[in-house]
């Protein structure tokens, strides 16, 4: 009864981050992409972006609460998937956190059999896997970027790593340099192609004319 009851708890945590949060700023998300970026301004296009990064969150968390909360009505303990990964200071925390069922198949079926940190070019290794994971998610340019944008901020920090860079930075400002990649990385993934991706960035720095 006590797992039944937890089960309830999560299903309806997941429910309502999918029905009340995920869905609301889609709808703010979907009102600003539809337009030809050229049409936003700066602040509208952070906006289309910032609540973009809330939806795809939202909604994959929230399903994979109703999930687990379901697994737990029937008498199964399904892993978590999500470990609030909007609070990571690198990139390398962030794919740690960020839908770690994913990760996870990717590291054990794709990274280690390549090599993984052992054998051949880890550098190499890393870049085949977010080629791998880019081409996942969809046969678009866009997503073959996005997860290579990701691959290589993930191979700088690591070169970093090994060759004794520690920065020194305050943990907040490390937090901005990983959800400003992050945000900019969602552009890719929720652009209707690349070349509206590219335009969409150079609006959010205020590099392209508006016309309405």
């Amino acid at each position: 009864i006590d797992s039944f009851a937890e089960g309830i708890r999560r299903f309806a945590i997941g429910l309502a981050k999918k029905v009340i949060i995920a869905n609301n700023t889609g709808f703010i998300t979907d009102q600003i992409f539809d337009l030809p970026y050229w049409q936003n301004t700066p602040g509208t296009a952070w906006v289309g972006i910032i609540c973009y990064t809330l939806q795809i969150y939202f909604d994959f968390s929230g399903y994979s609460d109703m999930a687990i909360g379901l697994g737990k009505m029937f008498g199964f303990d399904f892993l978590e998937n999500f470990d609030h990964p909007y609070i990571s200071t690198n990139l390398t925390e962030f794919w740690r956190r960020w839908h770690m069922s994913l990760s996870s198949w990717f590291r054990d079926y794709l990274y280690i059999p390549l090599g993984g940190n052992r054998k051949g070019n880890v550098y190499v290794n890393l870049f085949i896997v977010f080629c791998a994971t880019g081409i996942w998610h969809g046969a678009a340019w866009n997503f073959l970027v996005w997860g290579l944008w990701h691959g290589l901020f993930l191979i700088i920090e690591r070169i970093l790593k090994h060759a004794g860079y520690a920065l020194r930075l305050p943990k907040f400002i490390k937090w901005i340099y990983t959800m400003l990649v992050v945000i900019l990385g969602w552009v890719l993934f929720r652009a209707p192609d690349l070349n509206y991706a590219l335009g969409y960035i150079s609006t959010m720095f205020g590099l392209v004319e508006n016309y309405d």
